[in-house]
C-alpha cells in the first residue's frame, strides 16, 4: 500500500520556481491596484463632502455622487479580485453615504 505525503510538504511552490515569482508579482500588483482604488474612493468622497449648496448647483452634486459611486464600484470589483468578498467593513471605514451606495453599478447614459 502506498501513502501519499501531505500536500503541505510538496515542493511545488519552491522559491526558485518561475510560478512562485509570477504569483508574487501578481499579488503585488493586485495590492498596489487596491491601494490606488482606495485613494480614488477617498478623493471622490472628500469632494462630495466638500460640496456646498450655497456655492454649487444640484447638477454638480449629481456629478460628484456619480463619480463617487463609480469609484466605489471599481474598488469593490478590485477587492473581489483580491479575494475580499465582504464590503461591509469598507462601507463603514470610508463612511460611504447611502446615496452613493444606491448608485453603485448603475449604468448611466
Amino acid at each position: 500500500m502506498s501513502v501519499r505525503p501531505p500536500q503541505s510538504l510538496r515542493q511545488f511552490h519552491s522559491t526558485d520556481s518561475g510560478f512562485n515569482v509570477l504569483e508574487y508579482e501578481l499579488m503585488s500588483e493586485r495590492a498596489n491596484s487596491l491601494g490606488r482604488h482606495g485613494l480614488k474612493v477617498e478623493t471622490a468622497l472628500a469632494e462630495l463632502r466638500a460640496w456646498d449648496a450655497a456655492r454649487h448647483n444640484d447638477a454638480d452634486r449629481e456629478s460628484l455622487v456619480d463619480k463617487a459611486s463609480d469609484a466605489v464600484w471599481a474598488f469593490f470589483i478590485q477587492r473581489e479580485t483580491c479575494g475580499l468578498r465582504n464590503g461591509c467593513d469598507v462601507i463603514q471605514r470610508y463612511a460611504i453615504p447611502n446615496e452613493v451606495l444606491a448608485r453603485v453599478g448603475a449604468v448611466r447614459r
